[in-house]
């Protein structure tokens, strides 16, 4: 399962556009911070993050 295997490489935080809510529980039960609603170039992305200036928006999953 990716969560698991993502937390076993060091991944604490998944940014997304949009993200279902199974998802989302099965990235905090493997202690990985999922943050939803982020939109624009990635690298934008992820430099605010580290930043601490990111913003987002809603989360652009809708099921």
């Amino acid at each position: 399962m990716l969560p698991r295997l993502l937390a076993q490489e060091g991944v604490d935080v998944v940014i997304a556009g949009g993200m279902g809510v199974r998802a989302q529980q099965l990235f905090a039960q493997n202690g990985i911070r999922p943050i939803t609603g982020a939109t624009g170039n990635v690298h934008d992305v992820v430099q605010a993050f580290l930043k601490g200036s990111l913003s987002t928006g809603p989360n652009l999953c809708e099921h």
